[in-house]
């Protein structure tokens, strides 16, 4: 996959988020994972040495704020991005077109999987259905004793998915808004897997 940030790129974004005032590590780490639409979330690894470069160049200074070092930028720091603000919003496009492409790439990923999904449902399927008819249907009107512990096991399967699901949207929701793209994610995936089930059911 090309890289997210062209060479150079990402410190002059780094500059454009400190514009707004002081902000630690994290915090920048998290407004651009924001900004991707969560997509892509820079490492440590990626924004501390360019935060120390900026430092080293007296485009950024610290300051401590607990046991945390908050980042500002300085004069030297906001005339470098006044002189670079058609750099700035060049920038802007290109994290667009990533975030367009690591959508595609993400959507590509879901196709994917929900085709594995699928070819894995309608064996289990074709294997139930093989079950179902060798079955004795004794009571008329009463499905046979195997289709009834089919058919309990896949509701306790929905079931265990639906809570694990939700439990899981709560606790991300917690910590901050859920994306349009994640919750266009859900919406693709559930309704591509009710798909895939259906079509198992009924082939």
């Amino acid at each position: 996959m090309p890289p997210v940030f062209a060479h150079g790129a990402l410190r002059l974004y780094l500059l454009a988020l400190l514009e707004s005032g002081p902000k630690h590590g994290y915090e920048l780490i998290k407004a651009l994972k924001e900004r991707f639409g969560g997509t892509y979330s820079p490492s440590a690894g990626t924004i501390y040495p360019r935060l120390g470069k900026l430092e080293e160049e007296g485009l950024v200074a610290t300051e401590s704020a607990g046991r945390r070092t908050n980042y500002h930028i300085t004069a030297s720091g906001l005339a470098e991005l006044n002189r670079r603000r058609d750099e700035l919003a060049g920038v802007e496009s290109e994290i667009s077109a990533s975030v367009r492409r690591l959508a595609d790439n993400l959507r590509e990923d879901i196709r994917s999987n929900m085709r594995g999904l699928r070819a894995d449902l309608a064996a289990t399927a074709e294997a139930a259905r093989g079950t179902a008819l060798a079955a004795d249907f004794k009571v008329p009107g009463r499905l046979p004793a195997e289709s009834q512990r089919s058919l309990k096991e896949a509701e306790m399967m929905l079931q265990r998915f639906r809570d694990d699901l939700r439990a899981e949207l709560r606790l991300q929701a917690g910590r901050q808004p859920l994306s349009p793209l994640a919750l266009e994610t859900v919406r693709t995936v559930l309704e591509q897997a009710g798909i895939s089930i259906r079509n198992s059911l009924n082939s």
